[in-house]
């Protein structure tokens, strides 16, 4: 049936693409389209719609960006088995009267959902919040002097509080390698808004992002809500494989990675990988955003932790997101980015545009938090604790299940990967577990075109009979699959 025409002032061949793409969606969202199925070639799609092939290539990407679609090298294009499953279930179409750029948002609940129940195991991505110093944090609130809390109601620096800014710059080359300026530190509200700032200020529509494939959601949703692409890169034992990537996108204008530990794999990513990184940005006038998501949580020595990707030469085209809610508590809604001495300007004014500035209190206090040396001692109770339950963890699973979930130990990280058979289904003991109380991710809900299967298990923010419990239940669903 050829799509209806109309001229708008947005132009006609924006409509059109508009409406093949909604078509094209709207037939996998309600099944006309199964997981599976291979579509049509594009010359014959734009033949039987009526419209020309560069606009029915235009939807399939898109398509193949958000994660509907997935193409098979020499053998076309076919609706992801990941259509099928429960984030794509259920939705509720964007309202009407949304710009573009508004559909583009609200849409981001296909793909990416952020929690806002309380954490209970084995949910990742959750700290051990509990042990947390609230008393300390406390006094050194009420430490400030009347003019100082007078002087932190007021408007403040968009950039971030400056002594917040130089003791996280102090930090950074203390703990993770990094030399850089205060002046480079851009505070915002966690490593979410930091992806968010560097989506609007260095991207355009149509851009495409190098992503690693399973990756993290939150990213894709930013980066596609900004009209980004989000194109999928395996991964191997060393992480993001740039050089398979550069062949398949070579337009790409961005790679965002997780190389300290890769999320959620696991894997680190090794140094001749991350040189091949750095050169691809050099070479190709990209940028390379490194999400340290949980990389102050590495359990060997001080010398034997990996530093940041930033901190190596040659990095000069990386931008570095950080974030207080893995090393703290997610409720202090404050990280970083650290970015070129060129690009400060425009990135604070673009939080100013947003949200004007973090709170002045929390800014400040955690600055004498980090300069008193509270923040080592913090980050070295929860490493030593952390190590612990992540043993618990894994000889609670064996136990259990009588060896069958073996899990390998990780030297870093807040979680632990399970994983199966490629392609195989791990969203029924995920949904299973969740009827029983128990928090699962399926692998498969972080991949792209990936076919790697398995279960995460985070362990960080949970006590040692909470994990043991879980790792009950769990065991008793799998036995039943």
């Amino acid at each position: 049936m050829p799509v209806a025409r109309a001229n708008t002032p947005g132009g006609p061949t924006g409509l059109l693409r508009q409406q093949v793409y909604e078509q094209l969606r709207g037939a996998i969202e309600q099944g006309r389209l199964p997981a599976g199925t291979r579509l049509p070639p594009s010359r014959e799609q734009a033949a039987s719609l009526g419209v020309a092939r560069n606009t029915v290539l235009w939807a399939v990407q898109r398509l193949q960006a958000e994660g509907y679609v997935e193409a098979r090298v020499g053998d076309g294009t076919y609706v992801s088995q990941a259509a099928g499953t429960p984030p794509l279930q259920g939705l509720v179409a964007p309202p009407r009267g949304l710009s573009r750029r508004g559909q583009l948002i609200a849409e981001t609940a296909a793909r990416w959902r952020p929690p806002h129940v309380a954490a209970r195991a084995f949910r990742i991505g959750a700290p051990e919040v509990d042990s947390f110093p609230f008393a300390l944090w406390d006094r050194l609130a009420r430490q400030a002097s009347p003019a100082q809390r007078s002087a932190r109601a007021q408007y403040l620096d968009p950039a971030g509080d400056p002594d917040l800014r130089q003791a996280i710059a102090l930090w950074l080359w203390a703990s993770r390698g990094i030399r850089c300026d205060a002046a480079q530190v851009v505070v915002c509200s966690g490593s979410q808004q930091g992806i968010d700032l560097i989506a609007r200020l260095l991207l355009d529509a149509g851009d495409e992002v190098l992503v690693e494939d399973p990756g993290y959601p939150g990213i894709r949703a930013s980066l596609l809500a900004h009209g980004a692409l989000a194109r999928p890169v395996a991964l191997d034992a060393q992480g993001l494989c740039i050089a398979e990537g550069a062949t398949l996108w070579p337009g790409a204008r961005m790679a965002v990675v997780t190389p300290t530990h890769q999320f959620p794999t696991g894997v680190g990513m090794g140094l001749a990988r991350r040189q091949a990184l750095l050169h691809w940005a050099r070479a190709h006038d990209a940028w390379v955003v490194e999400d340290d998501y949980d990389g102050e949580f590495q359990y060997g020595s001080a010398a034997q932790r990996v530093p940041a990707l930033c901190s190596l030469p040659g990095s000069e085209r990386v931008l570095y997101v950080g974030t207080f809610s893995k090393t703290l508590h997610p409720g202090l809604r404050l990280g970083f980015v650290v970015v070129p001495p060129a690009l400060v300007e425009a990135f604070a004014m673009a939080r100013a545009i947003t949200d004007r500035h973090a709170p002045g209190d929390a800014q400040a206090v955690l600055a004498r938090f980090i300069a008193d040396g509270h923040l080592l001692r913090h980050l070295r109770q929860m490493r030593e604790l952390y190590q612990v339950r992540q043993q618990v963890l894994i000889h609670a699973l064996a136990d259990a299940s009588d060896g069958a979930l073996q899990i390998t130990p990780s030297d870093r990280g807040m979680h632990l990967l399970h994983e199966a058979a490629p392609g195989s289904d791990d969203e029924t003991l995920s949904r299973k577990a969740l009827t029983a109380g128990v928090m699962l991710a399926p692998l498969s809900r972080y991949a792209m075109q990936s076919q790697r299967r398995g279960w995460l298990f985070g362990y960080a923010g949970y006590s040692e009979a909470e994990i043991v419990g879980a790792a009950r239940v769990v065991a008793r669903l799998a036995q039943g699959l």
